[in-house]
Order: structure tokens, then C-alpha cells, then sequence
């Protein structure tokens, strides 16, 4: 099977920028008519089958009747998941928001569930259709390789987090996520102004690129405040509660760890709120009370976090927010596929509840 023509190779073929190539194919920025129609005659021939966006009035359709125009009924985003959504995911009201933001637009929504076996073979699942797909948006997609992949399907794409960075070259793609570190360093200048100095830290951090930000935050603030980071506090096991199929082989090694700490911490810092919930249910079998003997501290304020006993001191995602944001990230790099890949962080906000005594 032939490899798919990529607007490189259109670029490589003709000696133009690939730059040029982008504008004229998807009809964005100032091109002379005749360069315009050298780039469109030349994808044709090599075909290339990616022609979204264009609606260039007078020019015909290179090799196909006189005046027939190339379709533009690329309508359909398609969003890539390899998890449950639910309601009490943060992404789920950034969706809800993402989907109305792009039906304004004139765009329908699709939905597919990457299975584990699709990631492996590096496979696109079988109900997802190019040839109706204007852009993909990628939510809790987390394996380096199919994410790379992904990027090399030359469509519109927006990773909403994305797997921990390390040392892998960067994603060529636009990337949205929450801001993971202000309010962590706000949180533990505040812990150690009311005496809590030695902190912890439970979550793996490379679990994605958002838990990594997280422990580096947690790093970066002890150290700024003067504290070093006990490693017996920090449980960063590779293996995840969000990988993890039953909850309660994650909470037996919870168990385990803390069960075998010489002393515990003054306050822990959880990568997010289930980790923090399995916390607590570890907690409550070890008979450590929350906050009387620990402290403790979630990440997302989940719905669960607000019903939990104690309720949960926990950093809000504003999900609304990233909703609007995605829409205007994918729709702009739709509109100008040339443009220079982005990275946008929005705002989150620290709030105190009973686990740390508020």
C-alpha cells in the first residue's frame, strides 16, 4: 500500500515551501492564482486527497471537468479517547462545551474509543472516515508512539494533555492543559506557613505530561521554600490508578507503601483527586485519620472530592474554559494548518476544605 502524500512531499516536489503548499491547498493567506493552481494540479497527480478547507472561486479543478470545484464537505471533528469519559472527568464538561462551540461553526461530532489493541498495532479505529474529518481532538491519549502517529496524518490536530515529554521529541501538534504548578506552589508556601514542612507526594509522574508537571511543581516549590523532598514521601510507582482496570489492587499498593513507612508525612500531595480518594479509603483501613494525623491534597476538583468525608482541599480545573480554548485552538489550526505549533495552559484555582482543616 502506497504511503500517504503528505503536503511535504507536494512541497518537495514542486521546490516550494511547504508553507506555500499549506496556503494553497487550504486557501489561507495571499497567493498568486497561477501558484495556486500549480500546487492543486501537482497534489492531484501525486494524489493527495486532504483538500478540506478549499473554495477557490474560478479556478477549476485540475484533471476533472471544466468547472467542477474541489469538495469541501470535510464537516465532521472527530474526537480520539483510550478512556471512559464520565461525568466526574474534568474533560467531560470541556467536551460538552467543545461540542457546542464547534456546531456553531457549521461542524458535527464524532466519538471513538482507541482500543488497547488499535494502540498497539498503531491502527485508526474503524468507524473513524477521513475522507468527512476536518480535525481530530485527542483526549486522554497517552502512548508516545500512536500519538506520533497521529501527527503524521497530516489533519488538524489538538492533544488535550499529552504523554509525559521525557526525553521524546516534542509532538507536532497543538497542545492544550491545565496550569499544573502555580497553585501547587501556592499550596505548599502555604503548608510550611502553617508548619507543615515535611510533604509528600503520591501519583506517577509519568503517567502523562500533566502528573509530571504536577511532582515537578511539588519539586520545584519545596525547593524554592528551602525544603528537600524526602523520597520515602514520594510514592511515584509506575503503576497508576488510571491504568489500572480495579481500584482496589491500586489501593492494596497504596496500602502497602504506607503501611511500611517509618513515619508519615505532615501533608500529602495527590497527582489527582482518585488518587487521593484511594488515599483516603487506605487511610481509614490503617486507622490514620484525615485531618488529625495527615493532611491532604487532590488535584481537579472532581465531583467526588466535594461529597467525600473529609471533603477534599483540591486545585480546580475550569473546564469551561479549556472547552473554549480547544474550539478556538482546532478550528484556527484548521483554518491555517501552516502555522507554528502551540502549547496554551489555562487557569486553575486552589481550594482549602476540610483535609487540611479549612
Amino acid at each position: 500500500m502506497a504511503e500517504r502524500v503528505t503536503i511535504q512531499d507536494i512541497a518537495d516536489a514542486l521546490g516550494l515551501s511547504r508553507n506555500t503548499v499549506s496556503k494553497a491547498i487550504n486557501n489561507t493567506g495571499i497567493l498568486a492564482d497561477a501558484t495556486k493552481e500549480r500546487v492543486l494540479k501537482k497534489a492531484i497527480e501525486m494524489g493527495y486527497k486532504q483538500f478540506s478547507y478549499l473554495n477557490i472561486p474560478g479556478i477549476a479543478m485540475p484533471g476533472a471537468d471544466p468547472g467542477v470545484t474541489l469538495p469541501s464537505d470535510k464537516n465532521e471533528i472527530a474526537l480520539f479517547t483510550a478512556n471512559f469519559i464520565g461525568n466526574s472527568h474534568f474533560a467531560s464538561t470541556m467536551l460538552d462545551n467543545f461540542q457546542r462551540g464547534i456546531s456553531d461553526s457549521g461542524y458535527t461530532f464524532t466519538m471513538h474509543r482507541i482500543q488497547k489493541n488499535e494502540i498497539r498495532n498503531l491502527r485508526l479505529p474503524n468507524s473513524y472516515n477521513s475522507e468527512k474529518t476536518a480535525g481530530i481532538i485527542c483526549v486522554e491519549m497517552f502512548d508516545q508512539k500512536y500519538c506520533s502517529m497521529l501527527c503524521g496524518l497530516d489533519m488538524p490536530l489538538l492533544f488535550v494533555d499529552i504523554p509525559a515529554v521525557g526525553f521524546d521529541e516534542p509532538l507536532k501538534a497543538d497542545v492544550l492543559s491545565m496550569d499544573n504548578q502555580s497553585n501547587i506552589h501556592m499550596f505548599v508556601r502555604e503548608m510550611v506557613r502553617r508548619g507543615k514542612t515535611r510533604i509528600g507526594y503520591i501519583g506517577d509522574y509519568m503517567h502523562c505530561q500533566s502528573f509530571f508537571e504536577r511532582f515537578l511543581g511539588f519539586r520545584n516549590a519545596m525547593y524554592l521554600c528551602g525544603l528537600s523532598c524526602a523520597e520515602e514521601y514520594c510514592i511515584t510507582d509506575s503503576e497508576s490508578a488510571a491504568e489500572n482496570p480495579f481500584p482496589d489492587s491500586y489501593r492494596e499498593h497504596l496500602k502497602y507503601r504506607i503501611k511500611n513507612l517509618k513515619s508519615l508525612p505532615d501533608v500529602f500531595i495527590c497527582a489527582n483527586d482518585f488518587i487521593a480518594i484511594d488515599t483516603l479509603f487506605v487511610f481509614k483501613e490503617l486507622g490514620i485519620t484525615v485531618p488529625k494525623d495527615i493532611w491532604l491534597c487532590g488535584f481537579d476538583d472532581s465531583p467526588e472530592s466535594r461529597i467525600t468525608s473529609p471533603t477534599l482541599t483540591t486545585i480546580h480545573i475550569h473546564s469551561q474554559i479549556m472547552g473554549f480554548s480547544a474550539v478556538h485552538l482546532l478550528l484556527s489550526r484548521i483554518k491555517d494548518p501552516s502555522m507554528n505549533y502551540r502549547t496554551v495552559y489555562t487557569e486553575t484555582s486552589l481550594i482549602y476544605r476540610e483535609s487540611t482543616e479549612n
